[in-house]
């Protein structure tokens, strides 16, 4: 599975989002507002999710905006801050 299906799959059952389809999210829809319709309190729970799954720390708000912004974006930020084993 391709890290941007994975990233999909993960936010949907953390989140407990009910009646949506990972394959229904498009890699550029926004995460919160009028895409996913995630919230604030789901950003909280957002960066735990990436400690925990993928050992990413989002260290301020700024960073966490560009980060949030859709899957894509997401995918990127892993990808650039994923520490190598």
């Amino acid at each position: 599975m391709d890290l941007k299906a994975e990233l999909k799959e993960v936010i949907i059952r953390e989140l407990k989002i009910e009646d949506v389809d990972p394959a229904q999210v498009t890699d550029d829809a926004p995460l919160f507002g009028e895409g996913l319709g995630l919230d604030s309190l789901d950003a909280v729970e957002l960066v735990l999710i990436l400690k925990k799954h993928y050992g990413i720390e989002i260290k301020d708000m700024t960073q966490a905006r560009e980060a949030f912004a859709s899957i894509n974006a997401l995918h990127d930020h892993i990808l650039a801050h994923q520490k190598t084993s």
